[in-house]
Formats: C-alpha cells, structure tokens, sequence
C-alpha cells in the first residue's frame, strides 16, 4: 500500500484471540502513517488518526466540527445513512458546535462535578449492595451483564434525571440499539432514538406541572424549549446507561483473562483509583470517534480540505507506545491519567465523574462480595459487541462456590 492509496474501509476485526486489543491493521498504521487517506461507507474520502498526539490535535481544534450534519460514519454498513442526516435536534449537544455548545455545556457542568458525583458514592454503593444480595439469593450462575452491569447505572441515572426505574426495560433496549451493533440497522436505531425522544418529552412535560428533586425538573427552570430539554434527557440518559454498563462488564472480563491484575485488585482495593483509569484506557469502549474540517488544516505536514471528515481511533490513541510504555499491557498500578477515551476538548464526557464513581465502587464490591468468582464459560464463549459504535458484551456468565 503506498502513502496516497486510501484505506477500503475502517479496519474492526479484533485479533483472533485478544478481545482488548484493537485490529492489527489500525495499529500498524498508527506506526507507518498515523494520518492515512480512508474510504467511508457512504463513498466520502477522509481520514483516519491513529496515534495519540494527533488523536488530541484534532479533537483540541475548533477548526474540527461536531457538527451532526457535517457527519460521515466511518461504520460499516453506514453507507445507508448517505444524505439523510439532518442537523443535530435542540439540545443533543454533542452534534453541535460553539455557541450552541458552549450554552447547552454551561446549564449543565455545574451539575456533574466531582464534588457532587461523589456525594453519590454512597447511594452507588447502596445500589451495588442490593443485586449483589440478588445475585447471592439466585445463586451460581448469573449473567454479570444484566444481574450487575446494567443494573447500577440504570438505577443511577434513573434517580438522577428523575426517570422512573420501572421503566428501565423500555430505555434499555433503545439505549443499546442508539449505539448499534452489527443486528441493527440505521432505520433500527432512529426509531430507537425517536421512541426515547418521546418518553422523555412527555416526562418533562409532566415535571413542568410537578417538579421533583432531580435534575430534569431542576432545568425546567432554565430557559429550554420542551424538545431541547426532552433531547438531553434523551442524551444523557443514553449515554449514561450504556457506556457505563459495559465499563463494568468488559471490566470484569478482563480482570478474568488476567488473574494477576484480578488478584492484584482483590488483595489491595486501595488501588481502584488507578485501576479504574487504566481499564478506562486498556478497554476504550468508545472507540471510535469524528471531526469535519471547517476550513482547510494543515495536520502533520498534510492538508486536510474543508468538508472532508477525520475519523479518530481511540483504541489505538490509548495504546500508542509513544504515550503509555508496554501499552497493550493491563497494568492497574499504572498511571494512565491523559487517556482519551472520555474525550478530549470542549466534547469531553459530562458524565466522566460519574462513571468514574460507580465503576470504583462496583468492581471492589463484587469481589470483596464474591471471592471465588470466575467465569462459567471459557474466554472463547463469551459473546462480544464487535460491530458496536461501544465495544462491550451481550453477556457474562460468572459462576462462584455458593
């Protein structure tokens, strides 16, 4: 392949074998060309970043877009989504640039910083503590995913937007298909994301007539549109359920595939600060990400034209030996602080804080609670999210001596 052949499409094909290690092909091109020519699915001829210090370049450059309507997946199967991507609705403000950002971002920081995200700690633990009671009532064996993994952020982001839990099945299912998977399609995740958009309209409208204590009612008091606050309901409840969710169970199996970093963490809770930032950058479960040139941006001695698209590789940018030494090495005692795999930039993960708070709290108290826990079915069997816009598992089965 020479410098101006394009790359048919974005590589996504795990190596046989090694479910936490990106495809080999984006990690030989971090090392031969870090800024390559791509192919997208819909025929538009963009880029792909794979190291880590352009990673930041372009996700700290204004000059790059988040705008949805500016948008190429770099997906397979997102050709069919050619020309049919609107602008971003009022108030999904990750598709929209400064101003809109900068406003949407303002009414919302002040309510997930760290200091408010860790007064949760101890209602996370409360949370965690009672399926941990379930999952010893059923006994062994149980599916980690969804008697533990999801269970935690659901409640969590339930009780903070002011979503009744009851209805944790409906969001659930249109959570996960909003983040696709090779059983989807774009039609599948459109109607998923208007049937959210719904259900959290109609709550606003009924928290606008009887306020509660949580946050959805809070920002019926700021100067929000229904369909703008109804959209980041939908936003952050997606983004805060999902993510976190398979955080915790591709967690888990990692710490399963390797035994000396599960023991590590069994003998010495006091390294889950750590250990919680380095499964954050070992795992990179939102692997993929994009930017559109504004203008014309001269990157690494290259010219990237207004209009054409840069696909960002977080997978690769997190294993880049350049910034993390031996990085495609689970280390817990690392310390790999500077990942990208919450963002970079002015689009940097509101919610980072409190997934950080559940994942500290969520890994230490399983085990503490199950000392002999251990998968129930060999590494090979347990069944991935491959295609996922986030890297996870459909299931866990874990097993323990009663």
């Amino acid at each position: 392949m020479t410098e101006e052949t394009p790359i048919a499409e974005l590589p996504m094909d795990r190596p046989a074998g090694r479910p936490f290690d990106p495809p080999e092909e984006l990690t030989r091109l971090r090392a031969e060309r870090p800024l390559a020519r791509m192919t997208y699915p819909d025929g538009h001829l963009g880029w792909l970043v794979t190291n880590y210090a352009l990673n930041r370049a372009v996700l700290a450059d204004l000059r790059f877009s988040s705008r949805q309507e500016l948008m190429h997946s770099p997906l397979p199967g997102a050709g069919a989504m050619v020309g049919t991507m609107p602008p971003a609705p009022p108030g999904m403000f990750i598709g929209v640039d400064p101003p809109d950002h900068t406003r949407y971002r303002r009414l919302l920081t002040g309510k997930f910083t760290v200091r408010r995200m860790r007064l949760l700690t101890e209602r996370v633990e409360q949370v965690a503590a009672d399926h941990l009671d379930a999952m010893a009532n059923h006994g062994p064996t149980v599916d980690l995913v969804s008697a533990y993994a999801q269970p935690i952020p659901a409640m969590m982001i339930c009780e903070l937007l002011g979503v009744p839990y009851e209805d944790r099945e409906f969001f659930q299912k249109h959570a996960t298909t909003m983040n696709s998977s090779h059983d989807t399609t774009p039609q599948d995740q459109y109607e998923a994301l208007t049937a959210l958009q719904g259900y959290l309209t109609d709550l606003v409208l009924a928290k606008r007539k009887d306020p509660t204590d949580d946050l959805l009612s809070d920002l019926t008091t700021e100067d929000l549109t229904d369909e703008e606050l109804g959209n980041i309901g939908t936003l952050l409840l997606g983004a805060g359920f999902d993510t976190t969710a398979n955080m915790i169970a591709l967690g888990m199996f990692a710490l399963f595939v390797h035994p000396d970093q599960l023991t590590r963490l069994r003998t010495d809770p006091g390294v889950i600060d750590q250990a919680v930032e380095e499964l954050l950058r070992y795992l990179s479960i939102a692997h993929t990400g994009a930017r559109t040139a504004l203008a014309d941006v001269e990157l690494d001695g290259k010219l990237i034209r207004e209009g054409e698209c840069v696909t960002v590789s977080v997978q690769t940018a997190n294993r880049d030996p350049e910034r993390f030494p031996d990085p495609d090495v689970l280390d817990l005692t690392r310390q790999a602080n500077g990942h990208v795999s919450l963002g970079h930039g002015i689009h940097q993960c509101l919610g980072q804080q409190l997934a950080r708070v559940q994942m500290r709290v969520a890994f230490p108290a399983l085990l503490d609670r199950f000392p002999t826990l251990e998968l129930a079915v060999p590494q090979e069997e347990v069944p991935l999210r491959t295609y996922a816009d986030i890297y996870g598992l459909h299931a866990l089965p874990v097993t323990w001596q009663a």
